[in-house]
């Protein structure tokens, strides 16, 4: 007995032992460049955009919310259709408490104290309003580490790299390995076909939310979709125009370039105050619906006299590929919409149903793209 009770000891003593490893502060490095120690498992997050759930959902698909202790108010603005899809499968998200931005200066530092958070998870795009606001150092005081990932700003650059940081966050490494593993061979498929390719690659327009204001026309420079459209195959016009991720063309320069294609982004924007003349793409949009206001956009002074307003080569597409870890789906999307021959068997819809399946909690809907049928 005493022997029993002695390797019992052992194996008690040999659990606690690495439940302290695993609980052990290791350092992250984030995609500021930024070394962040994480000082205990991390079970309690706030979101800092509700659009990392997005991500989140992705590791912890039986539970995605089940470390989320708070999270910022975007997600029913930017994105209604996934929000009611979320809110449907786990109603308790209505009772998450919500902050204001990091970069419009709302974020609210007591009540995340309140909230006894593990982290502060942020997007890049917020680092030089929590910079001047000094909001990381009011946090580091608190004994809250704060971590940047990144899927808008440069996601060519550091969409692996944010994967691989939520991974370590969450101690499941694997996992991201898993999710990266899936994403490049989705985007190989269409990377090794153009290697050898020496064909036209068609121009495209990327109409950044279209209609989310009455002004025309808010694109993307050499990143983000604008790069998307160059790894399928196109050529960006905004490129020379655009020297960051974001800015505007105005509709002389859209006219005189005359592009072959005309992309689109939207979502169900019905919670933001815009100009209501925005497409509504996302899980289970209606695509009549969508359809009908793709051509009230085509018919606009920038689009309305060129050959692309009714040819059949005017898309649009979920606004948020470009604030995601699924732009690899809009990639296909792209490269099936400019060489329709080269990807014929290629079936993007697929593609993302297989992700849901695979690394998501809900069921897959379309509803993420449209095409507006040639009309001459």
């Amino acid at each position: 007995m005493p022997s029993l009770l002695k390797k019992s000891g052992l194996l008690v003593c040999g659990l606690l032992l690495a439940c302290q490893v695993l609980a052990a502060p290791f350092t992250v490095e984030d995609v500021s460049g930024r070394q962040v120690e994480i000082r205990s498992e991390v079970k309690r997050i706030i979101l800092g955009e509700g659009r990392q759930i997005y991500l989140l959902a992705a590791f912890d698909t039986e539970a995605p919310f089940s470390r989320v202790v708070g999270w910022r108010d975007d997600l029913p603005k930017a994105d209604f259709d996934s929000y009611q899809n979320y809110e449907k499968k786990y109603p308790q998200i209505t009772k998450l408490p919500t902050f204001g931005g990091a970069k419009d200066g709302t974020f609210n530092v007591e009540q995340a104290l309140t909230l006894k958070p593990d982290l502060v998870l942020m997007n890049l795009e917020s680092k030089a309003a929590t910079d001047e606001g000094k909001l990381i150092e009011k946090l580091t005081r608190l004994g809250i580490p704060v971590v940047f990932i990144d899927f808008r700003e440069k996601p060519f650059e550091n969409a692996e790299k944010s994967i691989r940081i939520m991974g370590q966050l969450l101690g499941k490494p694997e996992r991201a390995e898993e999710i990266l593993a899936f994403r490049r061979e989705q985007i190989g498929i269409v990377t090794d076909r153009l290697k050898d390719y020496q064909g036209k690659r068609p121009s495209v327009m990327l109409d950044r939310a279209g209609g989310y204001t009455d002004e025309c026309c808010m694109s993307f420079g050499d990143e983000n979709f604008g790069r998307m459209v160059e790894v399928a195959g196109g050529r960006n016009i905004a490129k020379e125009f655009i020297p960051g991720t974001f800015g505007t063309l105005n509709p002389e320069e859209i006219i005189s370039a005359n592009p072959d294609v005309v992309i689109v982004t939207g979502a169900n924007w019905k919670n933001y105050n815009t100009a209501n003349g925005w497409v509504g793409m996302g899980p289970g949009a209606d695509l009549k619906v969508a359809e009908q206001r793709l051509t009230a956009l085509m018919a606009r002074p920038a689009f309305r006299t060129l050959p692309v307003a009714t040819n059949g080569n005017a898309h649009a597409i979920w606004h948020q590929f470009y604030d995601s870890p699924y732009n690899f789906v809009a990639i296909q999307a792209i490269a099936k919409w400019l060489h329709p021959d080269l990807f014929s068997d290629l079936d993007p819809d697929a593609t993302f149903r297989t992700f849901h399946d695979r690394f998501l909690p809900l069921d897959y809907q379309p509803g993420y793209w449209v095409t507006l049928p040639a009309s001459n």
